[in-house]
């Protein structure tokens, strides 16, 4: 069955750099999409980043395409969320979830924070000093 892996998280001083991890099995993976997602403490879900891995194209949210960036590796099975000068605003669950591609997926999926098939269960980013 399809299962998602996130990790990487952990507490982050602001300014500071992370890396998180979402190992895919169970499924195909260039017939997906990837995307993650997040989830602060007492709000809604937002949609981060998005990658189709028939072509690697990405979506990614307005508010973090310039400190946040999606990437795939195909042999490892594994999609990355690099994340640059984190601030306590970025506090929150991070999720991968995963959905057979569609047009305009990646898009819709990031833009309502949902529509997707499959989650991981999350890893915890805590940006503190």
């Amino acid at each position: 069955q399809v299962q998602l892996v996130e990790s990487g998280g952990g507490l982050v001083q602001p300014g500071g750099s992370l890396r998180l991890s979402c190992a895919a099995s169970g499924f195909t993976m260039n017939d997906n999409v990837i995307g993650w997602f997040r989830q602060a403490p007492g709000k809604a879900r937002e949609g981060v980043s998005c990658i189709s891995l028939n072509d690697n194209t990405t979506f990614s949210r307005d508010s973090m395409k310039d400190r946040f960036y999606i990437s795939r590796d195909q042999v490892k099975s594994t999609v990355y969320l690099q994340m640059y000068r984190l601030t306590p605003e970025d506090t929150g669950v991070y999720y991968c979830a995963t959905s057979p591609n569609a047009p305009g997926l990646c898009r819709i999926a990031t833009m309502i924070a949902g529509g997707m098939a499959s989650w991981g269960k999350g890893t915890l980013v805590t940006v503190s000093s």
